[in-house]
């Protein structure tokens, strides 16, 4: 590997896509204010970013929280709080230059402690690696409180990416309810299921947010969006559907469209009968049409997808795999029969109730499943239930729901279906499956990791892990006096890049 060193290039210019045209292009822009931005869940899962697992509480710290390094729109990683950084030649050794005058949400100036402290606590410092790439650092140093060194047990090609972890202060009891870090907005309070307050930092080492005060207002129920953002009381509302998009038609709201940059399926405990039996599996995957499913949910808009990993994985992602299960009705019904079910069976999809798009699918799901003689009841529960039940609790016969990639790896994706991890929420178990994977985080010759992450993708296509769909299109309410909205190819909302204009 050849010595790298990367310093910190210019500002980010601002991007958005429009449906209905981009407003204020040449107006000018100011720095005050306050907007109203609606989630669909409250930050259920704590407020601690070393130990966070929803995707929608990620997105929203993303603007609290700093690692050495940090995602750029583009998808590439730029120095954060760290200047510039270098990597070996036998790549296990990274050297992070820090940067000078990074300060705390509570004033305190951040030195090397601080950064090792964090990386300490997220290698399992406190019990179980919180961080799984941390579990290889063999050596942290600390060079005059200017340049943090990390030596690896073993070299990694992906290990920078980790370095996204937040960086804390030192002296934190409790992170969960302290809620310090370096970002361009600081926490300022939160109301459990109504309100998380947000306020621009002024002491932000880079370029400051433009809009002072931010409140993030809960709307659990998908049915009062529209009503809430035409009523006035919400100024923005990220993930919104086709159908709601097209309410916003003539309004004063744009309608930006990208791309949600996740795995949507139909996720199935492959430990709970009858999905512990492959051909049932593969039964369900005979069952469906991706494209029916896109057309009703999001009129024909997504990317199909036959495994876990979504497009904006070019180098991973496989179209072929998005054919191992083409439509075939007799084959289904031919599988169930040999698994012992020729009469079918009844099932449960458990489905979070704030997400429209989920719903919609299962919707469609069920239909399509009482073709093949199976019943598909749906049960929707509230996101902290689905949280604790489902993901933690593993609680559940299948759901759907959509997986992102923290940070954007194909490690990120694919780890969490090897049979000993702490995530492996579906219960997916496959010696073939956990050597491929080894083989691929075991190599930094890239064509050859890329092989095994291909291999990984393969098996869970062909054991039908889960019942693969699509990856959804986002849609984007964004009141017309407020632009600067920027899509990233991970699951992000960078608050600090919108701004007011003024005609």
């Amino acid at each position: 590997m050849k010595k790298a060193a990367v310093m910190l290039a210019g500002l980010l210019a601002t991007m958005a896509v429009a449906l209905c045209g981009c407003a204020g292009d040449k107006a000018e822009e100011t720095s005050l204010g306050q907007i109203t931005i609606g989630i669909p869940q409250d930050l259920e899962d704590g407020l601690d970013p070393h130990k966070v697992s929803a995707a929608g509480t990620k997105e929203i710290l993303f603007n609290i929280y700093e690692g050495l390094v940090k995602y750029d729109a583009k998808g590439d990683l730029q120095p954060a709080l760290a200047s510039e950084f270098q990597v070996s030649e036998d790549g296990k050794e990274y050297s992070f230059t820090l940067r000078e005058g990074v300060k705390f949400h509570n004033g305190k100036e951040m030195t090397a402690e601080d950064v090792i402290w964090s990386i300490n606590r997220c290698g399992g410092a406190e019990g179980e690696a919180l961080v799984p790439a941390f579990s290889n650092i063999n050596s942290i140093t600390n060079q005059d409180n200017k340049v943090v060194k990390i030596g690896l047990k073993t070299p990694d090609s992906e290990f920078l990416a980790s370095m996204t972890t937040a960086i804390l202060p030192a002296d934190s009891i409790d992170p969960a309810k302290e809620v310090v870090g370096t970002g361009p907005y600081r926490f300022v309070s939160r109301t459990p299921q109504e309100s998380i307050i947000l306020q621009a930092f002024d002491d932000y080492w880079g370029e400051k947010a433009h809009i002072k005060d931010v409140t993030l207002k809960v709307v659990a129920n998908p049915d009062t969006i529209v009503m809430e953002l035409k009523g006035g009381s919400i100024d923005m509302f990220c993930r919104i559907t086709d159908t709601q998009a097209a309410e916003l038609a003539g309004t004063d709201f744009n309608v930006l469209e990208g791309t949600m940059n996740l795995v949507q399926a139909l996720y199935l405990n492959n430990s709970v009968e009858p999905f512990t039996d492959k051909r049932v599996r593969q039964a369900l995957c005979y069952a469906i049409d991706p494209q029916e499913i896109m057309d009703f949910v999001s009129g024909g808009k997504g990317t199909e997808v036959g495994s876990s990993m979504f497009p904006a994985f070019k180098k991973y992602y496989d179209e072929s795999l998005n054919h191992t299960y083409d439509r075939d009705i007799e084959k289904a019904k031919s599988l169930l029969a040999e698994a012992g079910y020729p009469d079918g069976f009844t099932f449960t999809m458990t489905v979070p109730s704030n997400y429209q798009q989920h719903i919609s699918t299962a919707e469609v799901l069920k239909e399509q499943f009482a073709a093949i003689g199976v019943n598909a009841e749906i049960s929707l529960i509230e996101w902290d239930s689905w949280v604790s039940d489902v993901y933690v609790g593993r609680d559940f016969t299948s759901t759907v729901v959509g997986v992102d990639a923290s940070p954007l790896t194909a490690r990120a994706l694919l780890e969490r279906f090897t049979s000993d991890y702490g995530k492996n929420f579906i219960n997916f178990n496959s010696a073939e499956y956990d050597a491929a994977f080894a083989a691929a985080i075991g190599t930094t010759d890239d064509a050859e990791q890329t092989a095994h992450y291909e291999d990984c993708l393969r098996i869970l296509s062909e054991d039908a892990a889960n019942v693969y769909i699509q990856d959804l299109p986002t849609f984007v309410a964004l009141r017309n006096n407020i632009t600067g909205y920027e899509f990233y190819p991970l699951y992000v909302q960078d608050i600090a890049a919108l701004r007011f204009v003024t005609e």
